[in-house]
């Protein structure tokens, strides 16, 4: 790095560093998001192999920061989604998982409930043994023996009907969960 470099983001620091760290906690949840980033920033100018180059140091370091807050928003959702779903031994989505998760944060929050009525609205579209079954089993975890003594039917019976719940719940929401991977 040539002499005048150093020297150019220690002026770049000082011009723009308590603008910048404005423009980016009016954007981000903590001052300590916002001063991640803000240091991101810092070291993308310092490893730009020729700084002083950039002609306009203000709009490069505010679009670099825009840059960093859309990456952390994109990494965030798909960390929340990881932490909300996976699929057991069997390959499938545990709903009971994403939707009784303890929620610590309004993005959370707001994709739980997202969920919560993506879900109704997908079970109204089912038959009603279907739904009931689905309903009792993964939300109100009841065995599939407590349900057949209830309704009559044969456990087999039960354990296809939950199965085409499934199906259809998890075509209806893996276009949910692809939805907010690809934001």
């Amino acid at each position: 790095m040539p002499k005048n470099e150093p020297q150019n983001i220690i002026s770049a620091v000082a011009d723009y560093g308590k603008r910048l760290f404005s423009f980016i906690r009016g954007r981000v949840n903590t001052d300590e998001d916002a001063e991640d980033i803000l240091q991101d920033v810092w070291y993308q100018l310092s490893n730009q192999p020729e700084a002083n180059a950039i002609e306009q140091v203000g709009s490069w370091l505010y679009r670099v920061a825009r840059n960093k807050i859309t990456d952390r928003y994109r990494k965030q959702k798909d960390q929340l989604l990881e932490d909300l779903s996976f699929e057991d031994e069997d390959g499938e989505i545990s709903f009971r998982e994403i939707l009784l998760a303890e929620t610590y944060s309004p993005e959370e929050e707001s994709l739980k409930k997202l969920f919560w009525d993506q879900l109704f609205s997908a079970l109204e579209e089912l038959p009603e043994n279907q739904r009931y079954v689905f309903i009792q089993n993964e939300l109100e975890e009841r065995t599939f023996q407590d349900i057949a003594n209830e309704t009559g039917e044969n456990i087999k019976t039960l354990i296809s009907r939950k199965g085409y719940a499934v199906k259809h719940l998890r075509n209806r929401l893996q276009h949910l969960y692809q939805e907010f991977i690809n934001y």
